[in-house]
């Protein structure tokens, strides 16, 4: 119920700051649960991814610092998400997500990178995906990178990818995660492309 009402809020706010939001190829989400990734390029790209796969819900990580406030935590908690201690991420990272999707009608929403300050892609979400038996959907943001910014009324484009599923039956191991990671890295660049030929990510924090 809270996640609903906090979506339909969010939407009304994004739809009077910025008005000039275009969700693509929906129609590559597939049914049932999965986990969007992407690249973490704006503290606010996984408010547009949730908002953009919509009427799908989703969960979240959240790094553990968020929950020692009391209201911040109450309010994370009824939002769906969970808390991920990010300097030692410990079994419960995998074990939380791969729950919530093999046990809830819970997608997760996972930047490979951690951070929105590296482009080096992680092991876990390829681990999640396949112990949870989910795809993977690319996902790229594009538009603006700063809250500032957002009242520009610039474009907003959020494009999903087509699905990456991860076989059971595979070993996970170093060469096998480095062809998770390059279909993914692949997926995002090609998205970019689609979207915009020209685009390029500068952070903006580097600045």
């Amino acid at each position: 119920m809270f996640y609903s009402f906090a979506r339909v809020l969010v939407k009304i706010i994004l739809f009077i700051i910025n008005g000039n939001a275009h969700y693509l190829n929906k129609s590559r989400l597939p049914k049932g649960n999965y986990i969007l990734v992407g690249p973490h390029r704006t503290w606010f790209d996984p408010i547009y991814f949730a908002v953009a796969a919509s009427p799908k819900k989703f969960s979240f990580m959240a790094k553990k610092e968020l929950f020692k406030n009391p209201i911040l935590k109450a309010i994370l908690v009824h939002a769906n998400a969970f808390p991920v201690d990010r300097e030692n991420p410990g079994p419960s990272a995998i074990k939380t997500p791969v729950k919530i999707l093999r046990k809830k009608d819970l997608s997760l929403i996972l930047f490979p990178s951690g951070t929105r300050h590296s482009s080096e892609l992680k092991a876990g979400a390829a681990l999640i995906a396949q112990l949870s038996n989910v795809p993977l959907v690319p996902t790229v943001y594009q538009g603006p990178l700063t809250f500032k910014s957002l009242f520009s009324r610039k474009k907003v484009i959020v494009s999903f990818g087509d699905p990456i599923y991860v076989d059971r039956k595979t070993k996970l191991d170093d060469p096998a995660q480095k062809e998770i990671e390059q279909k993914l890295q692949e997926s995002f660049n090609r998205l970019d492309q689609e979207v915009n030929p020209n685009f390029k990510y500068v952070d903006v924090s580097k600045k």
